[in-house]
């Protein structure tokens, strides 16, 4: 049940507050490959990929077998299926995700000299490939301002009453109505972790939240 909130919603001070709020728990998958090196609008690509209805646990050493193997598209499409697909063969939906990786890589080869395009259309335009990875990519490869919308950012914000929308594509576009820049990339690293750990998806942690004086707790109902 929402509690009266006792503080306007100060979108830099609940930026400072989340950085804190998430430092002891693990980065979000893309962001962790990133500083490891795996940093390529390539393979951040790819890593998206594999990680949709995957886990981060899973996602992240499932990514760092195959970039052991393979880093670019020439890499990758040499590759037999067989040999792909067991590579990645911990990841959700594994066997339909090698036949879209090495499309992906046939094509990057045939009609972009085997780089990934840092744009949004070109990206979309590949199978399997939504908004949520596009601009994943482009934020943190290409280092564009994107918005990167999951089920937390899409949970997280609606909670705290700074959007209302139904969906991961509406809160897309009123977060671009609405959230400064400055934050556009930061937005899904920090509530990647916190809404794992901290405003879960029930019951989530409120009496320790740093942001519940600033949240209307919209929709929740047995909080912690």
């Amino acid at each position: 049940m929402a509690t009266a909130v006792s503080a306007v919603f100060d979108v830099d001070e609940a930026f400072a507050r989340l950085e804190e709020a998430v430092d002891p728990f693990p980065k979000a998958a893309l962001f962790a490959l990133a500083e490891e090196g795996f940093h390529s609008p390539f393979e951040q690509l790819v890593a998206c990929i594999l990680s949709i209805r995957t886990k981060d646990e899973v996602t992240l050493p499932c990514a760092r077998k195959l970039f052991a193997v393979a880093r670019t598209p020439a890499a990758l499409q040499a590759l037999p299926f067989d040999q792909l697909h067991e590579l990645i063969r911990a990841s959700t939906f594994h066997a339909g995700k090698t036949t879209q990786l090495l499309a992906i890589a046939a094509t990057l080869l045939r009609e972009y000299n085997g780089e990934v395009p840092c744009d949004f259309a070109a990206l979309t335009a590949f199978n399997g490939v939504g908004p949520k990875c596009a601009n994943l990519v482009l934020g943190i490869a290409c280092g564009q301002s994107r918005i990167s919308v999951d089920v937390h950012v899409h949970r997280v914000t609606n909670r705290w009453g700074y959007v209302a929308t139904t969906s991961p594509e509406k809160t897309m576009v009123q977060l671009e109505a609405k959230l400064p820049q400055r934050y556009w990339i930061a937005i899904n690293r920090l509530l990647v972790p916190f809404g794992k750990h901290i405003c879960t998806g029930t019951r989530p942690h409120c009496s320790t939240c740093p942001l519940l004086a600033m949240c209307q707790q919209v929709g929740v109902e047995n909080p912690r």
